[in-house]
């Protein structure tokens, strides 16, 4: 069965992050512009200290990292979700665990930069990575209930069809005639 909500949060959380990774590379602005986007708008020069080499590349490299742990989460739920159901499970569980530590990374160093309005938007992010992770979990755990209740329904049918065959070969060895379902010969 297809994990399509799973899908599609892992292709998106992935673009979002590759976005703002490919924001933040630019020189000019960089981080200003990728918080802008985020939804914190920051004045002209007022901080200069975040357009340093020493604060771009490595934002970049770990929002490029998460995004590349949801790309990854979103092949393996495509390509082998009818093989395994929990395809891709702890590779999902890793991105948004690295996506919730970034963010807070991001709000840490914010906050020591004197960023106002940070809090919000991040505590926002992290609210919809939250509400994305739990609909990822029902989606799997509605899938594993489903393969569960389906192996069951298999499983009874298989002992009823293995009893009627049964008695049906006793009969047929004792040479009496078969009995019915409602008891009948």
């Amino acid at each position: 069965m297809r994990h399509v909500l799973s899908s599609f949060l892992a292709l998106h959380w992935a673009v979002v992050f590759a976005l703002l990774a490919f924001i933040c590379m630019d020189g000019s602005q960089g981080i200003a512009t990728a918080l802008g986007v985020l939804g914190v708008s920051i004045q002209g020069d007022r901080f200069p200290q975040l357009e340093h080499i020493a604060v771009v590349a490595p934002l970049s490299i770990a929002l490029l990292i998460v995004a590349v742990l949801f790309c990854w989460a979103f092949v393996e739920t495509l390509l082998n979700a009818t093989a395994r159901p929990d395809a891709g499970e702890s590779v999902m569980r890793i991105a948004f665990i690295s996506a919730s530590f970034l963010l807070s990374l991001i709000l840490i160093g914010g906050v020591a930069q004197g960023i106002a309005g940070l809090f919000m938007i991040i505590a926002i992010q992290m609210t919809a990575l939250l509400a994305s992770y739990v609909a990822v979990l029902a989606e799997r755990r509605s899938v594993t209930n489903a393969m569960a209740l389906h192996e069951s329904d298999v499983r009874a049918a298989t002992r009823m069809a293995m009893g009627a065959a049964h008695s049906s070969l006793l009969s047929r060895i004792s040479g009496r005639p078969e009995t019915k379902p409602g008891g009948r010969r």
